[in-house]
């Protein structure tokens, strides 16, 4: 899923927190120079900070006061930020006036706060500035693939590269025409017209840029299949009717695109999604780190080796990351895998699922014929074992709520509209685990389910499939 450049206000959250911050400081200072005492021990200005934070964040969000903060110079930034501080003041001093509250509160303390808040808080925003044009802290760096004429590469490539605050980082070239070049403007030529699509499939790519005639068929059929795996496209110029895909234009290296995309996420539930995921990551850490205490023994003492299992897996847009699980399975595991395949109720080969596996810490067959099952079983039913992936989900690499990350093997066999199921960050669990889970074998099936997921994606959305999943734990509905 392709994460939209913000708009309006909320493109600079950065700023809007750290205005915040600043004005937060300079009315603590004020009172302590005044009073000498910490301001919020106090109820009457405890109210004071609450209604200064109401007052700052409401001026930024209806007088979007941070629109082109970042181009703005050094004269234009002193107005912008004196009006912005005269709104503010204003709304605190009719706070006063209708609550006649104003002989409570020190003037000097309220003088004070706004002086220092127009010298610091423009000096704030302006180091914060120079940090952001000669640093690339502010955006996390997204794999781009460039498809361009040869003619046309050095222009559009130095524009691309021209943008400091860029999301993205050029990781290729494709270029149109067949070439014996290895390199252009600096960059590698990493495939032709024709493999491109499998180049994409194979490697991290988060997003292609297209700069090229809409009628060439090459050019139509890559972007078709960039629409088949989920990888998001920016076009400079309007893309055929095609259902399924979510269309809204953005900035890109200082042209102007139409992005196309399965679904796409704002700044802020981006920022939600994340904070809930660090929340779920601690709690849900603590837990692993309980469980494998009570169960890590019993392992060992049945299977010697380690408690956790780390294992390769495939991520968003075919980053390569470990997981880690509770070990449930012998340390021969993989190698009895491949002497399995003929038992594997996915007859596709596209995952890896048996009715009773051998493999699993203490499954036997006794020579009654019994099957009997042990600790390997019982951490499986119970998902026990899936709680150590919330140190990916803490570390960023996963999601608690996403796609099921495949193994290499597995994503070795996909076809184009399989990696759609990728575009997202795996998670632990997801709409085909809260569906039937392991009752599913149909792999179709699978990526029908996640490709829903991610074309309805909403923050409602995974909180009821956090919801279902508790309930399908409780009750091992369709465990494995």
């Amino acid at each position: 899923m392709y994460k939209r450049n913000a708009q309006g206000w909320s493109k600079h959250l950065d700023f809007m927190v750290l205005d915040i911050i600043v004005l937060q400081l300079c009315y603590m200072v004020a009172f302590y120079l005044r009073l000498q005492g910490w301001v919020y021990s106090m109820h009457e200005y405890k109210t004071l900070g609450l209604l200064l934070f109401i007052a700052d964040v409401l001026v930024i969000v209806v007088n979007n006061s941070l629109h082109d903060v970042i181009k703005r110079g050094y004269l234009r930034e002193i107005f912008e930020h004196l009006r912005h501080s005269v709104y503010v003041l204003a709304i605190v001093l009719v706070y006063f006036f209708s609550s006649q509250l104003g002989e409570v509160y020190s003037r000097y303390v309220l003088g004070i706060t706004f002086v220092f808040y127009l010298l610091f808080g423009y000096c704030a925003r302006i180091t914060w500035k120079w940090i952001l044009r000669h640093t690339s802290f502010r955006r996390d760096r997204n794999n781009m693939l460039v498809v361009v004429s040869e003619a046309n590469a050095d222009m559009i490539l130095s524009r691309l590269l021209s943008d400091k605050q860029a999301g993205y980082s050029i990781v290729g070239v494709v270029l149109l025409e067949t070439t014996n070049h290895k390199s252009i403007h600096g960059l590698p030529v990493v495939a032709e017209m024709r493999n491109a699509a499998k180049y994409i499939a194979e490697e991290w790519i988060d997003s292609v840029y297209i700069d090229a005639p809409i009628n060439d068929k090459k050019v139509v059929k890559l972007m078709d299949a960039c629409a088949v795996m989920a990888v998001p496209t920016h076009y400079h110029v309007p893309y055929m009717t095609r259902s399924g895909v979510k269309r809204f234009s953005e900035k890109i290296g200082g042209t102007t695109v139409l992005t196309t995309a399965i679904n796409y996420a704002t700044p802020v539930q981006t920022l939600i999604k994340r904070i809930f995921d660090i929340f779920a990551g601690i709690i849900g850490s603590i837990a692993a780190l309980l469980i494998m205490a009570i169960v890590g023994p019993i392992i060992k003492k049945q299977s010697p080796g380690p408690i956790l299992f780390k294992q390769e897996r495939i991520g968003k847009n075919g980053r390569h990351i470990k997981i880690y699980k509770i070990r449930s399975m012998r340390m021969d595991a993989e190698d009895l895998k491949k002497e399995l395949m003929e038992e594997n109720r996915v007859k596709d080969g596209m995952m890896f699922k048996m009715d009773f596996d051998p493999r699993i810490i203490g499954n036997r067959i006794l020579p009654d014929g019994t099957k009997k099952t042990g600790i390997g079983e019982f951490i499986r039913k119970t998902s026990l074992d899936e709680f150590p992936q919330f140190f990916n989900v803490l570390m960023g690499t996963m999601s608690t709520v996403g796609t099921r990350p495949p193994t290499l093997d597995e994503y070795e066999k996909y076809h184009f509209h399989h990696r759609a199921r990728m575009a997202v960050k795996p998670g632990i669990t997801g709409m085909w685990q809260v569906s039937g889970r392991s009752e599913i074998t149909d792999f179709e099936e699978v990526v029908k389910l996640d490709t829903e997921y991610i074309a309805n994606w909403s923050l409602t959305l995974d909180l009821k499939i956090i919801f279902k999943t508790i309930g399908v734990l409780f009750t091992h509905k369709g465990a494995m």
